[in-house]
C-alpha cells in the first residue's frame, strides 16, 4: 500500500450541541449531547478513544463525528469518570478496571434511553464503547420470530434455550422478549442473572427479580447455584461464560428449571459442539447426555442491514430439541452426530424449525436484504443458492459457493 493512501471513512454531520462543544475537553454536557446523537442518528453504539472524534454505528456501518476534534488522553478520563465516578478505593467499577482493564455498566439517560457501557484499556488510555438498549420491549413478530412456536416453548416448564450469534446481533433484545412474554403470561417466579442489567423489567404476571454480577453477586455461575434455593421457575444467564456457568445451567435445566442463556456460536450444530467439547474429555459424555435431555432450543441469530437503508432486521437458524419434541436431535446429540443436524432441523419446520439460510433466502427474496449481504452471512453458501433456485444469481458467487463449502 503507498505511503499517501488517503482513506475515506464514513462520516456524519454533526449535531449542533456537538459541533458547538467541539474544542473543550469532554465534560457531562457533551456526553449528554452524545448520548442524545445516538437517539437522533438511530445509531445503535458510541465509540470513544484516543486519536479519534467521536464515533456512531448506524445500521452497522461506523461514522465519524465530522466537525469534532480528535479526542485525547483527558477527554478519555473525563468520560470514563462521568460513567464511573471518582477514581478511588471505595469504586468498585475502577477497582475492576485497574485489576482487568475493563469494567462493565448500565447506564440510564433519564428517562429517553438506556446504554451498556463498556470502558477498556487500549495503549495507556480507556476507550469506551456504549450499546444503546431499545427503551421498549419488541414483538415476537417485530423480532421476525415463529409466533406459535416460540410462545409454545416459553411454556415448557424445563430445559435450557440458548440465544447464539456473534456480538451485537441482537440476542439481548430477542431474550428480553422472551423474559416479557413469560412475565406476561405465566405465573412464575423469574430470577435474572445479568452483568450489568440491561433491560429493566417489573413483575407483570409473574414475580421478576433482576441479579447483577459485581453488584449482587460474585459471578454467574455462583448465582445460579444460590437461585436454586430461591425457588425460581425461570432463568435467565446472561452469558455462559465458562464452564461452572454451563455446568450450572444444564443441571438447573435438568432438574425442572426454564433456563434462557446466550452463547458467542454461529449455528444450532456448534452451539451443541460448544458445549461439549468445552469440557475436558473426561467429563464430554456426561454434559453430552445432560444437553441431549436439556437442550430445549436453540436460536442463532444474525443482523442485516436492509435494502432500503432503514434499520436492520434478523435472521434466524432455529433448533427444537428433545424436551421441545424432537427425540431426532436429541439421539443426535447423543451419538456424537451433530454434522447430520442440520438435515433434521430443514425436515423438522412442523416444530418451527429452520436453517439460517432458508431464512435468508426468504428475505433475499422478499427483497428486505441484499443478496450479498445475505451471501457473506450464510454459513453453507451451497444451501442458500439451492433456496434460491428461482433468483438470478450472478455465476461468480455460484462458483465461490461451490469452493467455500469444499473447503
Amino acid at each position: 500500500m503507498a505511503a499517501d493512501t488517503v482513506y475515506h471513512a464514513k462520516k456524519v454531520k454533526s449535531p449542533p450541541e456537538i459541533a458547538a462543544a467541539a474544542g473543550r475537553v469532554i465534560d457531562d454536557d457533551v456526553m449528554d449531547a452524545l448520548q442524545h446523537a445516538c437517539i437522533q442518528l438511530d445509531a445503535s453504539d458510541l465509540h470513544l478513544t484516543s486519536g479519534e472524534p467521536p464515533i456512531f454505528r448506524r445500521h452497522g456501518k461506523m461514522y465519524r463525528v465530522e466537525g469534532y476534534k480528535v479526542l485525547d488522553h483527558d477527554d478519555m478520563i473525563a468520560a470514563t469518570t462521568f460513567f464511573l465516578g471518582e477514581d478511588d478505593l471505595t469504586n468498585r467499577y475502577w477497582q475492576r478496571f485497574h485489576e482487568t482493564g475493563g469494567a462493565d455498566i448500565a447506564y440510564a439517560l433519564g428517562d429517553e434511553a438506556r446504554f451498556r457501557v463498556s470502558v477498556f484499556q487500549q495503549k495507556g488510555s480507556p476507550a469506551i464503547a456504549l450499546r444503546m438498549i431499545p427503551t421498549g420491549v419488541l414483538s415476537f413478530e417485530a423480532l421476525g420470530l415463529p409466533i406459535k412456536q416460540v410462545e409454545e416453548l416459553l411454556h415448557r416448564p424445563r430445559g435450557i434455550i440458548l440465544l447464539t450469534g456473534p456480538t451485537g446481533c441482537g440476542k439481548t433484545t430477542t431474550i428480553a422478549s422472551m423474559i416479557d412474554y413469560i412475565n406476561r403470561e405465566r405465573d412464575t417466579h423469574i430470577i435474572t442473572i445479568e452483568d450489568p442489567i440491561e433491560y429493566y423489567h417489573t413483575g407483570k404476571r409473574s414475580l421478576l427479580n433482576q441479579r447483577e454480577v459485581g453488584v449482587d453477586v460474585s459471578s454467574f455461575s455462583e448465582a445460579v447455584v444460590r437461585n436454586m434455593r430461591s425457588d425460581p421457575d425461570v432463568m435467565l444467564v446472561g452469558e455462559m461464560r465458562d464452564l461452572d456457568t454451563m455446568r450450572s445451567c444444564l443441571q438447573a435445566a435438568e432438574t425442572g428449571h426454564l433456563v434462557l442463556s446466550t452463547l458467542h456460536t454461529v449455528s444450532a450444530p456448534k452451539t451443541v459442539d460448544r458445549l461439549v467439547t468445552g469440557f475436558p474429555s473426561s467429563e464430554q459424555e456426561e454434559i453430552r447426555a445432560m444437553t441431549s435431555t436439556s437442550l430445549l432450543a436453540v436460536f442463532s441469530e444474525e443482523l442485516i442491514p436492509r435494502k432500503d437503508g432503514k434499520g436492520r432486521v434478523a435472521a434466524y437458524e432455529i433448533m427444537v430439541g428433545e424436551p421441545g419434541g424432537s427425540p431426532a436431535i436429541g439421539n443426535l446429540i447423543r451419538e456424537r452426530k451433530t454434522s447430520q443436524m442440520r438435515q433434521a432441523i430443514q425436515s423438522g419446520r412442523a416444530l418451527g424449525m429452520q436453517l439460517l439460510e432458508m431464512n435468508l433466502a426468504n428475505l433475499i427474496r422478499d427483497d428486505q436484504i441484499a443478496f450479498e449481504e445475505g451471501y457473506n452471512r450464510a454459513n453453507q453458501k451451497g444451501d442458500l443458492l439451492t433456496f434460491l433456485d428461482d433468483y438470478d444469481i450472478p455465476d461468480e458467487y455460484r462458483q465461490a459457493a461451490d469452493d467455500a463449502d469444499q473447503a
